[in-house]
C-alpha cells in the first residue's frame, strides 16, 4: 500500500525512472505539501454545506477561489438562486493556443444538513471522519494538490483548465437546464472530462470508472372502486386500487430484469384516501380492514446505462401498467429525469489507458473498469454525451453519505500524483480540430 514518503527521494526509486523530470518534481510537491493538503480537508469539512445551506455552500467556494486564485485561474461565482439552490464555482486557466482542454469537475456541497447530528472532522491515524470528507471534499482536495504540484513543475502553465463545482450536485436545483447549463456549456468546449468524486476499490485494489448509470424516477397512480370488503373480486366492484397496484410492481419485479439495469420502489401508500407531499418523500393513508381501497401509490427510482435502455425500459413499463385488473385503473409518470446515464465509450477508455500509463511509469498497478452497477450517478454524466470522460480521480472513502463518513488519508497523495501527471500529459496533447 503506498504511503505518505514513499517518493520522497524520487530519482533514487527504480519504479520513477520512466517518469519526466516535471512529474518527478509533481510527486516530490505533492509528498512535500501533504501536511497542507489535508489541513485544507479538515478546514472544508468543518464548513457545513448541505445541498440547501445557502451560504455553507457560498463559504466552501470562496475557499476553493482562494486555493484556484492564486493558481492563475479566473473564479466565478455562479448563483443559482433561480434553480432554489446556492451556486457554483466556475474557473478558468487559459494556457498554449492547440494544447488540449481538460474540464475537472467536483461538488462543494454534502448530503449533511445543518440540522444533521454529523458535523465535525475526526482524526484517526491514516483516516479521517467528517460530512463529505470523501464525497466531495476528499475530491476538491486532491484537484488542488496536482493543480499546486503542476504549478511547480511548470505544466500548469500551458494547460486549458475549466474547473465547474457545482453547489447542489446532492439535491440538484430545478430546472436541470439552469442548473447544469453552465457544466454542459464547459462540456462542449472541452476535450476530456475528469470528475474528482472517489476512487473505487474491489478487495483492496484500485478500479478504473468510466461509465455512470442513470437515476430517474417513476411513479404509479393505480385507482379502483371502493366498498365493503365481502364484493371483492366480484363483476360490480373488482379488485381495488391494492391490488392493482400489486399486480404493476410484481410484473417489473418479474419482467422488467436486464443487464445493468436496476428498479427501487421506495416509498407506497393505498387505502382509503392516500396522500403525498409535494417533494414525493412523504406520504399518508387511512383505510380500515372492510373497506375495498380506491387508490394507491408507488415512487421509485430506475437506473440504466445508456438512454437507449431508459426508453426501452419505460415502454415496458408503460405496457405493464396498461394490462388493468377488472374494475381498475393505472397511469404511470416519469415526472424527473435526474442524471442522465455516462456510457461506456471508447474516449472514455482512451482516457483510462492513458491514467494506467502513468500507474505503469509510477511503479503502480494498472487499474481495470469498475462494474457501472458498483458506482452512481453524478454530474460528469451531464457532459458525456459531448466529451471522453473519466471517474473517480478523489480520495477514497467507505461510508459516504451517511454519518461516519471515512477518508483514507492515503490515498489523497496517491490520487493527487495520479492527476498531476495525467494532466499534464492530457493538456499537452493537440487538439484534434
Amino acid at each position: 500500500m503506498l504511503i505518505c514518503g514513499l517518493f520522497a527521494s524520487v530519482s533514487a526509486t527504480p519504479a520513477l525512472a520512466a517518469l519526466s523530470a516535471p512529474e518527478a518534481k509533481m510527486v516530490a510537491t505533492v509528498d512535500a505539501e501533504t501536511d497542507r493538503s489535508i489541513a485544507l480537508l479538515q478546514k472544508l469539512v468543518e464548513q457545513n454545506s448541505g445541498s440547501l445551506n445557502m451560504e455553507g455552500v457560498a463559504k466552501v467556494g470562496e475557499m476553493m477561489r482562494a486555493e484556484l486564485e492564486p493558481l492563475g485561474f479566473t473564479v466565478k461565482w455562479v448563483p443559482m438562486a433561480a434553480a432554489k439552490r446556492s451556486g457554483h464555482i466556475v474557473a478558468t486557466h487559459v494556457g498554449a493556443k492547440g494544447g488540449k482542454r481538460l474540464l475537472l469537475i467536483g461538488h462543494l456541497d454534502t448530503v449533511f444538513e445543518p440540522d444533521s447530528p454529523f458535523q465535525h472532522w475526526t482524526r484517526k491515524g491514516d483516516e479521517a471522519e467528517g460530512p463529505g470528507v470523501g464525497d466531495d471534499k476528499g475530491g476538491m482536495t486532491v484537484m488542488v494538490a496536482a493543480l499546486r504540484a503542476m504549478k511547480a513543475a511548470g505544466t500548469l502553465t500551458k494547460a486549458n483548465i475549466e474547473i465547474v463545482l457545482t453547489g447542489d450536485e446532492e439535491n440538484v436545483g430545478e430546472p436541470v437546464s439552469i442548473a447544469r447549463g453552465d457544466l454542459i456549456a464547459a462540456g462542449k468546449r472541452a476535450d476530456a472530462a475528469l470528475d474528482f468524486e472517489g476512487l473505487a476499490r474491489d478487495n483492496g485494489r484500485d478500479m478504473g470508472s468510466i461509465a455512470r448509470r442513470s437515476s430517474s424516477s417513476w411513479v404509479v397512480k393505480a385507482t379502483g372502486k371502493t366498498g365493503h370488503s365481502s364484493g371483492i373480486f366480484s363483476d360490480r366492484v373488482g379488485y381495488g386500487a391494492t391490488y392493482e397496484l400489486v399486480r404493476i410492481l410484481d410484473r417489473f419485479r418479474r419482467e422488467l430484469p436486464e443487464t445493468n439495469l436496476t428498479y427501487n420502489i421506495g416509498l407506497i401508500a393505498g387505502g382509503a384516501t392516500a396522500e403525498f407531499d409535494a417533494q414525493g418523500i412523504r406520504a399518508t393513508a387511512t383505510g380500515k380492514g372492510n373497506i375495498i381501497p380506491p387508490v394507491a401509490e408507488a415512487h421509485g427510482d430506475m437506473r440504466t446505462l445508456s438512454d437507449e435502455q431508459t426508453i426501452r425500459v419505460r415502454e415496458k413499463m408503460k405496457a405493464i401498467v396498461a394490462d388493468h385488473l377488472p374494475g381498475t385503473g393505472a397511469e404511470i409518470a416519469f415526472p424527473k429525469d435526474g442524471y442522465p446515464a455516462m456510457a461506456p465509450t471508447e474516449g472514455n477508455r482512451d482516457i483510462l489507458a492513458k491514467l494506467n500509463g502513468v500507474n505503469r511509469d509510477m511503479g503502480l498497478p494498472e487499474m481495470p473498469e469498475l462494474d457501472p452497477l458498483r458506482r452512481g450517478a453524478g454530474d460528469i454524466s451531464f457532459v458525456a454525451k459531448d466529451v471522453a470522460g473519466y471517474v473517480g480521480m478523489g480520495a477514497a472513502s467507505r461510508g459516504d453519505h451517511a454519518p461516519g463518513e471515512t477518508v483514507d488519508l492515503k490515498s489523497i497523495p496517491l490520487q493527487a500524483k495520479r492527476a498531476a501527471i495525467l494532466m499534464s500529459r492530457l493538456s499537452a496533447e493537440k487538439r484534434s480540430n
